[in-house]
């Protein structure tokens, strides 16, 4: 008879929570119950690679204090999921409000929960369609995770990831892999020479990011607690131009959190005291 050698831990409830403390410490994400499958799933493998049999042995290593596997883990919990042109009416309202700006201003956005740099790349070919590739425009991305930070960096995806892009920004845009890149797309020279990445966390903001015209914080607000939001909304709205925009995603809203963002419309907020 044989014994399997390959059974899976399981994390308790004090282990769960305990990672949920260290989670939100870290990074502000409130994870909730109901995710312990989620995490065992992410986290296995470094048990394995540890030789390790329980979680909790695991986390002494994270309280510890080591850097690499602490920034390891916040990769491995981050949930990245991202699309180009998802939710088109912001590009819609952004390209609306670049047709009034004077020619020579110029202009800086804020995408602070990039992930692998489609919205950065889509908010990139509208300002290139209203300011010209040579316009004085720059784009900022942030993430919390290195590993998606490299995908942005790299601007290369699986030519299945283009299906959103209009055809004519395709063209313009996004140069088709040949060779060892067959079936991917790169975008193009002439947008990432305008943008930057850079690793932040937005429960702990760096102090030289600057300020903005518009600042994209979508779709990350849903995994923080409301007095979290609050701190991070507040904390943005500050480095928002008199007159700038916020956009969060249609499932999001800033309302209730102590900030003086004006709503425009729905998921689209405007700060300070522009004209209107």
């Amino acid at each position: 008879m044989s014994t399997s050698t390959d059974t899976r831990p399981e994390i308790s409830a004090d282990e769960f929570a305990w990672l949920a403390r260290f989670l939100h410490a870290m990074t502000g994400i409130d994870l909730k119950p109901g995710k312990e499958a989620m995490v065992m799933g992410r986290l296995d493998r470094r048990l394995r690679h540890f030789g390790l049999t329980s979680y909790s042995e695991y986390f002494r290593r994270l309280g510890d204090g080591d850097p690499l596997e602490t920034r390891l883990v916040v990769d491995l919990l981050t949930t990245n999921e991202t699309s180009f042109f998802r939710e088109p009416a912001h590009f819609d309202f952004l390209d609306g409000w670049l047709a009034d700006l004077p020619r020579n201003q110029r202009v800086r956005i804020w995408s602070a929960a990039s992930s692998s740099g489609e919205e950065v790349w889509t908010i990139a070919m509208t300002l290139a369609e209203r300011l010209g590739t040579d316009g004085d425009w720059e784009i900022v991305g942030t993430d919390i995770s290195s590993r998606v930070l490299e995908t942005a960096q790299r601007a290369l995806y699986p030519v299945e990831a283009a299906q959103r892009i209009p055809q004519n920004l395709l063209r313009k845009y996004c140069l088709k892999g040949r060779d060892e890149y067959e079936g991917y797309l790169a975008i193009s020279p002439a947008l990432t020479e305008h943008a930057r990445f850079r690793s932040a966390n937005l429960i702990n903001l760096p102090s030289d990011l600057g300020t903005f015209d518009v600042v994209f914080l979508r779709n990350v607000m849903i995994y923080f607690n409301a007095e979290t939001k609050g701190q991070l909304v507040r904390q943005v709205e500050g480095m928002i131009r008199p007159g700038g925009y916020l956009f969060v995603s249609h499932s999001e809203s800033v309302n209730g959190l102590g900030s003086g963002l004006r709503m425009i419309q729905p998921s689209v907020y405007r700060a300070g005291a522009g004209d209107d």
